[in-house]
């Protein structure tokens, strides 16, 4: 049984809750890693940091032309990486999201529901994971706790021993997931301005994925978005 590790984020939470005219999706998005690949991967991480003198938490809101050349360094080194370093994330158009019809017109719960899609699909038997996401006020304390027993009886043969909170500015593998999360979420809600640091940056990213950033098909496993169809009620 392999030990897995999976770093969360999320994109544009208040979309569920607040009418946004420039942006369509909420994103909620992962990396994921072996345990036994974790430090070796952070190392790298560090060493990029330390080569650029950053010392700060990095990620998308944080791009700029000054500091280009050092998210460029981190988007080789997650292509570089291959394997043991994999992405995936779900897409909803906040638009059509129902929260009264199916889920009790409460915006949280309907965002760990989503939350439970992302990962559930991600959790394969045989396996054991830990799961770590960025620090986040919710008005049901308990909700992590509920997560991670969900997913713990979704598979038989897979353990999820905890859905834990961090702070990201202490975790460089939730710092490398907002920014991806991030590339993501600029693409699908084309929110970039043209000739900016993240436009540019979006547009390399691309350049070492091979194609422009859309839904991809299930069995992608670098890079795997997904985009939700919500049906409309009648």
């Amino acid at each position: 049984m392999q030990k897995v590790e999976i770093y969360c984020d999320e994109s544009r939470p208040d979309l569920f809750t607040s009418k946004n005219i420039y942006d369509k999706y909420l994103l909620i998005g992962g990396l994921k890693c072996l345990s036994c690949d974790r430090e070796y991967i952070k190392e790298r991480i560090n060493k990029i940091k330390s080569d650029f003198n950053v010392k700060t938490e990095f990620k998308w809101n944080k791009v700029s032309k000054r500091k280009l050349e050092f998210y460029k360094h981190l988007i080789d080194l997650f292509f570089d990486l291959e394997d043991k370093i994999r992405f995936r994330c779900i897409a909803v158009e906040a638009d059509k999201m129902d929260l009264e019809h199916f889920h009790d017109s409460d915006a949280e719960l309907g965002f760990y529901k989503f939350y439970y899609q992302l990962l559930n699909n991600w959790i394969l038997d045989y396996n054991e994971y830990n799961i770590f996401t960025d620090l986040k006020t919710n008005r049901e304390k308990n909700r992590l706790n509920i997560l991670c027993n969900y997913l713990d009886n979704s598979k038989l043969f897979a353990y999820v021993n905890s859905v834990q909170a961090l702070p990201s500015r202490q975790v460089v593998l939730l710092q490398m997931t907002d920014l991806i999360l991030g590339i993501a979420g600029a693409r699908l809600n084309k929110s970039t301005k043209e000739f900016s640091a993240k436009s540019e940056l979006l547009n390399y990213f691309e350049s070492k994925l091979g194609h422009q950033i859309n839904s991809t098909p299930k069995e992608e496993i670098k890079f795997n978005v997904f985009i939700i169809i919500l049906q409309q009620r009648w």
